[in-house]
């Protein structure tokens, strides 16, 4: 019996990502193997905030002044011209990407290297101006969500920023983030890989592990500043890394055996590793032509 999942706010940007990265199922060339159709960039080890709901609101997390070499972004987005990625490209993560002064410079090369893909951020706007906002889409962005976290009064300056830019709204997006507690603070909740115990606002690890599948090994290839490929993007305490990227061809990580028995495993609804089995993510949102796929191959090799 598999457990429901209570998700007491949904985040309607969930169904607009679902749509997004199932238009972009692709498959390895001259193969019947999914491709990851999102591939997430950490690119750093910090950020400006300690939100009530994310783990670096917990005194022991480590914040490092880190951020990705261009050796390595360079390699991830050859990598993925070799393959003909036309995914979604985002800059995201455990960090705010804005933080980076080479975000221009990043943002420019991945989509001159990769221009049939989307690339976005997602980001919390802190830093942001009229000026810098122009330069990011300059360099290439196609998408930007906008994290607001002060309350309502944001929500007018960054209309009018995005007014005089002429930004649409899918190139543009705001997120009230700022709602009360009993509204989940307006985004969907998780504890993000059992990682949210000594938060500000806490959310126990799970006891017991769900009896759930989950989606996300099956179409995202989240990339860590170091090079460090883990998981998912919900793995906040880096449990279970399936790679390195400077060591490794992206190729070679994706269908690597330890990704292959993730993949297995989540499909029978075993959540028995780490991070997963202290985890309470649905993991059935995004990503269903992905895992579809994958479990035609996995019963492929049964029979």
């Amino acid at each position: 019996m598999k457990d429901k999942i209570n998700l007491k706010y949904f985040d309607p940007q969930i169904t607009v990502k679902d749509k997004a990265v199932g238009d972009r199922l692709q498959f390895i060339p001259g193969t019947k193997i999914p491709m990851p159709s999102e591939i997430e960039i950490s690119e750093s080890g910090m950020c400006n905030r300690k939100c009530h709901f994310c783990p670096r609101s917990d005194p022991d997390y480590e914040h490092v002044n880190q951020f990705i070499k261009n050796s390595l972004f360079e390699k991830l987005c050859n990598e993925l011209k070799d393959l003909n990625f036309a995914g979604l490209f985002i800059f995201s993560g455990f960090v705010e990407p804005l933080l980076d002064k080479n975000i221009y410079n990043l943002i420019s090369y991945a989509k001159k290297t990769l221009p049939s893909a989307r690339v976005e951020i997602i980001t919390n706007g802190d830093v942001l101006n009229l000026k810098r906002l122009k330069k990011l889409y300059d360099s290439g962005l196609d998408r930007m969500q906008v994290s607001l976290y002060d309350g309502e009064h944001q929500n007018e300056v960054f209309i009018q920023m995005g007014k005089k830019l002429n930004l649409t709204e899918d190139q543009y997006v705001l997120r009230a983030r700022y709602l009360p507690e009993e509204k989940n603070f307006g985004i969907t909740l998780t504890n993000r890989g059992g990682m949210l115990e000594n938060a500000d606002y806490k959310i126990p690890a799970r006891s017991t592990s769900l009896k759930q599948v989950c989606y996300y090994p099956s179409y995202k290839f989240f990339l860590d500043y170091n090079g460090d490929v883990l998981m998912c993007s919900h793995d906040w305490g880096k449990k279970n890394i399936l790679g390195n990227l400077n060591k490794e061809k992206l190729v070679d990580i994706w269908l690597s055996k330890k990704w292959k028995e993730t993949r297995k495993l989540l499909s029978n609804a075993d959540r028995s590793i780490k991070p997963c089995n202290v985890c309470d993510v649905s993991g059935t949102l995004i990503g269903k032509k992905h895992f579809e796929s994958w479990e035609k191959i996995i019963n492929e090799k049964k029979n």
